[in-house]
């Protein structure tokens, strides 16, 4: 199993991950560690401990707020899907009844194309 390297509030440690992941590893622990920094210049030295406590709680808020709005577009997409679906079918129901509407007139200039040929002269020759 591979292991990386990686600094947190300048403290290096030594991690293991899957073949493949050790790019990602990385990229998580620097994006970690940026939040640790961001909240040492904030409240300062609170001491390693309560700093990394701190911005692990504020890494969990940030996914906690992506799953939520994640899941309001997850009923934004149901409710628009529904009413792709309502369109589809109010269109269909429309199409379906134009072609009805549309043979029966076929139908009516079939039967007046009818009787006009059977009340029409016959042409003498």
């Amino acid at each position: 199993m591979p292991e990386v390297n990686v600094e947190i509030n300048g403290r290096k440690y030594r991690m293991a991950c899957e073949e493949g992941q050790q790019q990602h590893l990385i990229g998580l622990a620097e994006r970690f560690n940026s939040h640790v920094e961001q909240l040492k210049g904030a409240v300062g030295e609170i001491g390693d401990n309560r700093l990394t406590v701190m911005a692990g709680i504020a890494v969990v808020d940030e996914l906690a707020e992506a799953e939520r709005r994640i899941k309001a577009l997850e009923t934004e997409v149901l409710v628009l899907t529904r009413a792709g679906q309502e369109v589809a079918a109010e269109i269909e129901a429309l199409e379906a009844s134009f072609a009805t509407r549309l043979s029966d007139a076929a139908r009516l200039i079939e039967g007046v194309a009818e009787t006009l040929d059977d009340t029409a002269p016959v042409p003498q020759n």
